[in-house]
């Protein structure tokens, strides 16, 4: 935390995540000067179904908004912003309250109803209209499954947000949108406005009036209400500005805004996104509107990235779990058994497709190449590596279009330097992690800055908050085992094919 001067401007920034529930106060330099945070449950009342209890959810958010205000005073914050996970769902009535439990990005209920759009031609309408194809958690999909096993619960709703704009109408008693949210589904990739054709081409055109405003990212959406400051503690009148995607949030708080730059985050999903100047529409990745207006944000992702090395240590691991009592713990010593093992090529194969692939949901993890005289440690160097992998296999459909020079990271990964110098060798090219802790809830303050006049935009935002901690270089050693090794992944993949099938 920092030594913050009494009187000087306060930033809030909101992260809302598919399980975490952060609020964190930072000062003009980015600092953090106080955090709070809650875990959040996810519920499965059937297969395939993610849901989030929204009761619990504002209970939650009251409560860690609560926190923060009493350990800074609530008059220094300047204005709110808020980013949360993508895709998924919330409904809610012409009064702001929900009308059923909120869908999470996780949810695959839908998946039937894809593939039938799949045969039927609908998702390759969709994509001639928006520049994307849908996927089972995609606002469209779910909305199209909702309105046809849940017609009465569509018909009470008056606008579909998503999560982040669902607590910012708690706020301030107002809906709305961004336009990194909204062109998750329906809008034009040139316009990036709202776009009857894209909601037509889905089908859901009696749906259209429940799309709600879209305010730019840094703008003021609102102010907390008299009400929401009561219940959380906040100053009345604060503004709140209109906020952000997460995968947004992160590209922002680590110096990604302009083209040229490859946005990695390796956490629950492997995300690699780059910013363009123009549309770019492509079955390899989903083209969606940037913070900035005139600006895009192209990301090729899958659920596929550094969760693998927590399902390892919760389900191998569980003895020294209980041992240290410390994840983090335990996460030290594996990568100091992946260093013992570094010398010469790699043995064995790990496909990391625990939960989803870019091959579809037929894909799934597993070792290859395992021989009796293997440690623990050769399985932690395969994870390290086959989670490079599945992150290359995206980038190098990015920079099969756009050129790009650097990459910069964040997430679970950045815990390990080994790691990093695996992702340095792995995409060719140096990676450079920042010192902050909590990407998504600075990338929320940043564009809740430039709206309340602390910074003059977001490159001043970046400049004044974004601090460079470790560059990782390639090295050409690391090069050459690496690329042998991805070879050697894609191979195995390709063989795969017909056992998933």
């Amino acid at each position: 935390m920092s030594g913050h001067r009494p009187g000087s401007p306060l930033l809030l920034g909101i992260d809302a995540g598919t399980t975490v529930l952060k609020a964190v106060v930072f000062d003009r330099s980015g600092a953090e000067v106080a955090r709070a945070s809650a875990r959040l449950r996810a519920e499965t009342p059937a297969p395939r179904h993610v849901e989030r209890d929204l009761t619990a959810l504002r209970s939650a958010f009251d409560t860690v908004l609560g926190e923060i205000a009493t350990r800074v005073p609530p008059e220094e914050i300047v204005a709110v912003g808020l980013t949360g996970h993508g895709d998924g769902l919330y409904l809610v009535d012409a009064d702001g309250v929900p009308t059923r439990p909120g869908v999470l990005s996780l949810d695959s209920r839908a998946q039937p109803l894809l593939d039938r759009w799949e045969r039927d031609g609908t998702a390759e309408r969709a994509f001639a209209a928006s520049g994307q194809r849908p996927w089972a958690p995609s606002p469209a999909t779910v909305l199209a499954w909702l309105a046809e096993h849940e017609p009465d619960v569509v018909a009470r709703t008056a606008a579909v947000v998503g999560c982040k704009d669902l607590l910012k109408a708690w706020l301030t008693g107002a809906v709305s949108t961004d336009p990194t949210e909204a062109s998750q589904s329906f809008t034009d990739p040139h316009t990036q406005t709202w776009s009857d054709a894209v909601v037509d081409a889905y089908g859901l055109g009696r749906w259209r009036h429940l799309l709600p405003p879209i305010v730019n990212s840094h703008e003021v959406a609102g102010a907390v209400t008299t009400e929401a400051a009561r219940r959380t503690g906040l100053r009345a009148g604060t503004p709140v500005v209109s906020g952000l995607h997460d995968v947004d949030a992160c590209a922002l708080a680590t110096g990604v805004h302009r083209p040229g730059t490859l946005s990695v985050v390796a956490g629950s999903y492997s995300i690699n996104q780059v910013v363009s100047d123009a549309p770019a529409p492509s079955r390899s990745w989903y083209c969606r509107s940037f913070v900035e207006p005139g600006r895009w944000l192209n990301m090729a992702l899958s659920p596929a990235s550094a969760t693998n090395l927590e399902w390892f240590v919760q389900s191998l691991c569980g003895a020294e779990l209980r041992e240290t009592g410390q994840a983090d713990e335990v996460f030290t010593r594996l990568s100091h058994e992946v260093d013992a093992v570094l010398d010469g090529p790699s043995e064995v194969t790990y496909l990391p497709f625990l939960y989803g692939s870019p091959e579809g949901a037929a894909a799934s993890a597993g070792f290859v190449g395992l021989r009796g005289w293997h440690t623990r440690g050769h399985l932690v160097r395969a994870l390290y590596e086959g989670v490079v992998h599945n992150h290359r296999w995206h980038a190098d459909a990015l920079r099969s279009h756009f050129t790009v020079d650097t990459a910069r990271i964040s997430g679970g990964a950045t815990r390990s330097a080994t790691w990093l110098q695996m992702f340095a060798d792995g995409l060719g090219l140096p990676v450079t992690t920042t010192s902050a802790r909590e990407v998504g809830a600075l990338g929320a303050a940043m564009v809740a800055g430039v709206g309340a006049g602390v910074y003059a935009g977001l490159p001043e935002a970046v400049a004044a908050t974004v601090r460079d901690l470790s560059t990782y270089e390639p090295e050409e050693a690391g090069r050459r085992r690496m690329d042998d090794a991805y070879e050697r992944f894609r191979l195995i993949v390709d063989g795969a094919r017909t056992t998933w099938g």
